[in-house]
């Protein structure tokens, strides 16, 4: 059956990234003393022609007199131009191919430069409408053939009624002379393509924006490189998460929005209810609750180290993986430590006080070198085995507990039990998970174990420590020096005053939840987490996830990608595969991982599917989640 659907698609910013006029201009003005001053004025001209508020022929004068370009530089504009395809054009190659015969090009530039372009994804060269340069003896653009349409205000109106195209007419642009096709009733819809350029005036005439092509293409069940529009994937990052993340997000072409602090329960409720990715940090609680308003939820990035925050058997439950940043912000809670530690073994946080009163107190009393003093770490991952390396170098004897076993590094010590531990070190810091078996796991009871005079940091989860024994022992001399940087209630926002009994307390180094806090470790963070998050999304891989069975998956070419969670029982393996065999399907590949909770399927297959298949394998007993890659 003969499709009778029509696609008119622009050219400038929206086939390419950019105007090709602009990128002549900088090719041939490359010498001009002038140069930056007339390409500032070329793009002006492009955005009022563009924009609807200069005439477009006069427009168009106006910038080749300005352009004062030759023949010879359209040969290097066409090269610049192959590089900068749109994106998704690029991605969606197939369909152009596929749809030569209903696709038409219908531009205000020029011929000249946009049939070798176009010509590479197999559009014909009769369907290319644009306009034509006139050169002078030297080779000098000195203007345009006048008798064509296009040069002529509305010319992409009078295009269209020469081409008389019958059945539906679809049009795809981002520029006012695009719109006047629709409004001329020349078209079915306009649709205002914004993976370039967003001009507000044309985005309120259009029947719809559509980010990219995949999104035009989804609209009209048509073959895409992808299976879901990226721009429909509703990415939300709260807690002032590093822009790196959030630029790298959008340049994948999800919709991103960000809310500088934390959100209660009852605000993040409402909020998730259409958010595919959130990525938080350690303030937010990610709720069972929240969770069952989360019904569009894909997967939770925790921009941090620990996931406590998060409710992960609930994420589970609900096929959302979640990822985290394990080593991202080592380095920097590791300096705060050591930096921490030799503050308060100086007493050097009442000096400054002090100083800040106007008080000098030069004295030695109480104040000592940290060479040859015994640091007992507790909990012996990431932070704890690099800070033991670097203690170790700068002097310190180390000790650690962990309740697995580790590898010592360096000429650290093992400790049996964390008594043995607490007994022996002059200083004690503490670098474990936020696990509920934490909770309050050094209390009025381990203090005492301490040796007097003792220093103790927690820069690890608030609810580790007894926070009224720790005063109670500071108080008492027992701990001569405390640096705390979490604590078991936190302001949601900078806004909130923080409360706690240790305000005012000797020798103390209270610290707002910074020890990961840097530009690096933040940096390292925004850089991380998204690409395991996209990489889950576009391929499925798990690697690093902190709740989903790990598969690092082969790239996925020239098949499709079936993606099944279930609950982890007996036989749904084999019921997919019986649908795929009972569809003539055959399994290019096929990937399973289970854990307690979850099984976790990738079948790769060679063939297209139809829509019953897929319906079929959603039906299939005890999935949590389905979902198609291309």
């Amino acid at each position: 059956m003969k499709d009778n659907r029509h696609f008119v698609i622009d050219f400038d910013s929206t086939f390419t990234q950019v105007e090709a006029l602009d990128v002549l201009g900088e090719i041939s003005l490359k010498n001009n003393p002038k140069r930056e001053e007339k390409l500032q004025e070329l793009k002006d001209l492009t955005d009022r022609g563009m924009g609807g508020e200069l005439a477009f022929r006069d427009s168009l004068r106006e910038r080749l007199i300005l352009l004062e370009a030759y023949k010879k530089d359209l040969p290097p504009l066409i090269e610049k131009l192959r590089k900068k395809v749109s994106i998704s054009f690029v991605r969606n190659e197939g369909f152009l191919e596929e749809n030569k015969d209903q696709i038409y090009i219908i531009s205000n530039g020029f011929k000249e430069f946009i049939v070798p372009i176009v010509g590479d994804f197999g559009i014909k060269e009769e369907h290319v409408f644009a306009n034509t340069f006139e050169f002078d003896e030297n080779g000098k653009i000195i203007g345009f053939d006048h008798d064509n349409v296009l040069s002529s205000n509305n010319g992409k109106v009078k295009q269209l009624q020469k081409l008389d195209l019958k059945g539906d007419v679809y049009v795809i642009g981002d520029g006012y002379t695009d719109y006047e096709i629709k409004a001329a009733g020349l078209a079915n819809k306009f649709y205002a393509f914004t993976e370039n350029v967003e001009r507000d005036n044309i985005l309120a005439k259009a029947d719809h924006i559509t980010p990219s092509l995949d999104e035009f293409l989804y609209l009209h069940k048509m073959n895409k490189a992808i299976s879901y529009p990226k721009n429909r994937i509703k990415v939300l990052l709260l807690e002032n998460i590093h822009q790196d993340a959030v630029d790298i997000m959008k340049n994948e072409g999800y919709n991103v929005s960000t809310v500088s602090g934390a959100m209660d329960e009852e605000e993040l409720c409402e909020k998730i209810k259409d958010v595919s990715v959130i990525g938080i940090r350690s303030k937010t609680q990610l709720t069972a609750k929240v969770l069952e308003n989360a019904n569009r939820l894909i997967a939770v990035g925790a921009f941090c180290i620990g996931t406590n925050q998060i409710d992960l058997e609930a994420c589970l439950k609900k096929g959302v993986a979640v990822f985290n940043a394990p080593f991202s912000n080592t380095r920097s809670v590791v300096e705060l430590a050591i930096g921490e530690i030799i503050l308060l073994k100086r007493n050097l946080p009442d000096r400054i006080s002090e100083m800040h009163q106007g008080i000098w107190n030069k004295s030695a009393t109480g104040s000592y070198e940290i060479r040859g003093k015994k640091l007992g770490i507790v909990g012996y991952g990431n932070i704890g085995a690099q800070l033991s390396v670097v203690a170790e170098a700068i002097g310190f004897d180390v000790y650690y507990y962990d309740l697995v076993e580790k590898l010592a590094m360096g000429n650290a010590t093992k400790c049996n039990s964390l008594d043995e531990l607490l007994e022996i070190v002059d200083i004690v810091t503490l670098h474990v998970d936020g696990r509920k078996e934490n909770k309050n796991m050094i209390g009025d009871d381990e203090f005492k174990k301490m040796k007097h005079g003792a220093v103790f940091l927690n820069l690890a989860r608030g609810h580790v420590v007894d926070v009224e024994a720790l005063k109670n022992h500071i108080e008492s001399g027992k701990i001569t020096g405390a640096g705390v940087d979490v604590f078991p209630k936190e302001p949601k926002t900078n806004k909130e005053e923080f409360e706690s009994e240790l305000r005012g307390l000797p020798n103390l180094i209270l610290t707002p939840h910074i020890g990961g806090s840097t530009e690096e470790a933040q940096e390292n963070i925004g850089n991380f987490v998204p690409g395991k998050i996209i990489e889950y999304i576009n391929t499925g891989g798990t690697t690093n996830s902190v709740n989903f069975p790990n598969l690092q998956l082969p790239i996925l070419e020239n098949a499709h990608r079936l993606i099944h969670i279930h609950h982890n029982r007996p036989g749904i393996i084999a019921n997919i595969n019986r649908i795929l065999a009972a569809n003539d399907i055959n399994i290019v590949g096929q990937y399973l991982k289970t854990n307690e909770t979850i099984g976790y399927v990738i079948t790769d297959i060679d063939k297209a599917y139809n829509a019953e298949v897929i319906q079929e394998l959603k039906e299939i007993q005890d999935t949590i989640k389905f979902r198609v890659l291309y």
